[in-house]
C-alpha cells in the first residue's frame, strides 16, 4: 500500500520518522514522503541525533541507523510537494512530530491542513504521533467546522513531558522544547468534545518502546484512527498503524 508521510523541512523527530518508515518499507509497503514544496530532502532536527545535552536526550541508535538508510531512499530525496497531493491515491496517513522552531511549517500549514482533511473523509487509516497530533486537532471537518478530532479519543505529547523537557533544558536550550506557547495536550484537549476523550497513558520519562519490547509504550486507537505520545511509543505505533492497513 502507499503511505503519504508529510514532513517539514527541517526539524522533524528522527525516530517518529524513520521508525515507521523502516517498519513499513520492509513489510513492502511504500512510504511516500512530502514536503511544502517538494525541492529536495529534508533534515530532521540534528539534536536529536548528537544528542541534546552532553549527547543525551536523542534517539537511540536504532532509530538513528534507520534514519541513515531514509536518507539514502529515492522517495526521501526527491519528496512531492504538499500542493501537488492527490489524497485519493494513498491508502492511509502517518503524521510525525518534532519540537525544534522548524516544525512550526507543518504544523501551521493551511493547504497540508486541507490535504489531510481530503484524505481522512476517504476513510482510511490515519497515524499521529506527538506534536503530529496538532495536525489533525487543528483541521476542521469540511461537513461539521469542528475538529477532525472532536468526537475522537487520542493521545499527544502529555504536557508533563513537554514541561519536565522543558525544565531540564532551558538553561541550555532556551526554549527548544516548547514549539508554542501552549502544550500540545492543551491545545489538543481544547480541539475535543469532551475532556476525557483524553489519554495520557502511564508515567514514563525515560524508558522507549524497542523492536521487541512493547512495555512502555503506549498508543490509543478509535476506529481508523491511531495515535501515540512520543518517540518512545514509535515501535508499537508503527506495528500497530501496519496491522490497521490489513
Amino acid at each position: 500500500m502507499r503511505i503519504l508521510m508529510p514532513l517539514p523541512d527541517r526539524d522533524f523527530d528522527v525516530t517518529e520518522v524513520a521508525v515507521p518508515w523502516k517498519l513499513l518499507t520492509d513489510l513492502g509497503h511504500e512510504v511516500v514522503i512530502a514536503t511544502e514544496h517538494g525541492d529536495g530532502p529534508p533534515a530532521a532536527d540534528p539534536l536529536l541525533i548528537t544528542g541534546v545535552l552532553f549527547g543525551q536526550l536523542g534517539a537511540e541508535p536504532e532509530p538513528k541507523e534507520f534514519y541513515r538508510q531514509l536518507t539514502d531512499a529515492t522517495a526521501f530525496r526527491r519528496p512531492l510537494a504538499w500542493a501537488d497531493l492527490e489524497p485519493e491515491a494513498y491508502d492511509g496517513l502517518i503524521l510525525p512530530g518534532g519540537h525544534a522552531p522548524g516544525m512550526r511549517q507543518y504544523l501551521g500549514s493551511d493547504v497540508l491542513r486541507e490535504k489531510i482533511a481530503e484524505l481522512w473523509g476517504l476513510d482510511r487509516p490515519v497515524g499521529a504521533i506527538c506534536h503530529g497530533v496538532l495536525t489533525l486537532a487543528r483541521t476542521n471537518d469540511p461537513a461539521t467546522g469542528r475538529s477532525l478530532l472532536a468526537d475522537r479519543r487520542t493521545t499527544c505529547l502529555p504536557a508533563y513531558m513537554e514541561r519536565t523537557a522543558y525544565y531540564l533544558t532551558a538553561w541550555r536550550r532556551g526554549r527548544y522544547y516548547r514549539t508554542y506557547p501552549a502544550y500540545v495536550q492543551d491545545e489538543v484537549v481544547a480541539a475535543l468534545n469532551d475532556p476525557a476523550q483524553f489519554e495520557r497513558g502511564p508515567i514514563e520519562l525515560r524508558r522507549r518502546g524497542t523492536a521487541t519490547d512493547d512495555t512502555p509504550a503506549f498508543v490509543v486507537q478509535d476506529g481508523r484512527y491511531l495515535s501515540a505520545r512520543w518517540p518512545g511509543d514509535a515501535y508499537l505505533f508503527a506495528r500497530r498503524f501496519a496491522e490497521m492497513l490489513t
